[in-house]
C-alpha cells in the first residue's frame, strides 16, 4: 500500500510537469518522444493524432514508459518514471477537458476527427526526490 505522503509527492510531479517523454516499443526497440501529459489522479493522458507511429506502436505492444519531472535546471529536482499500459480514449468529454491551445500545432480543435487521447494506466511509479536519491517505488 502506498503511503499518503508518497502519493502526494507523485501527484505533485504529474500535476506540475506537463511535458515529459513517452516511450513505446517499435520493432522490439524502445522509441521515445516528448509529449504533453495530463492526469486524473495517477492515471495519465496524452493527446495525439490517430495517424502517428505511436498509435501503431501501442496497437502492437501497449506497454509504455513515461518520464516526468526534472526540467534540466539542475540535478536536484524531483521526477517520476511511470510504467504502464496504454489504451485509446475517444471520450468527447475527456478530449474537451484536456485539449488546449498548446496542442494547436498538432490538433487544431477538440473536435478534430484525428484527435484521440492515450490513456496510460500505471502499473508502477518510481519517485526520485533528486537524481542521486534512491527510488521510492509504488506498484499499483
Amino acid at each position: 500500500m502506498m503511503s499518503d505522503d508518497l502519493k502526494k509527492k507523485l501527484l505533485e510531479v504529474v500535476k506540475n510537469h506537463k511535458v515529459g517523454t513517452l516511450s513505446t516499443i517499435r520493432q522490439n526497440k524502445p522509441f521515445s518522444r516528448f509529449m504533453m501529459f495530463f492526469n486524473d489522479d495517477l492515471v495519465l493522458y496524452t493527446a495525439t493524432n490517430k495517424e502517428t507511429h505511436k498509435v501503431e506502436d501501442i496497437k502492437a505492444n501497449p506497454n509504455v514508459h513515461a518520464l516526468l519531472g526534472n526540467e534540466c535546471k539542475g540535478w536536484d529536482d524531483p521526477y517520476v518514471e511511470v510504467e504502464g499500459t496504454v489504451s485509446v480514449e475517444e471520450s468527447k468529454e475527456l478530449k474537451e477537458k484536456f485539449w488546449n491551445d498548446h496542442l494547436k500545432n498538432w490538433i487544431p480543435t477538440a473536435d478534430d476527427p484525428n484527435y484521440l487521447l492515450l490513456k496510460i494506466t500505471p502499473s508502477s511509479y518510481r519517485y526520485f526526490e533528486k537524481s542521486s536519491s534512491k527510488a521510492e517505488v509504488y506498484d499499483l
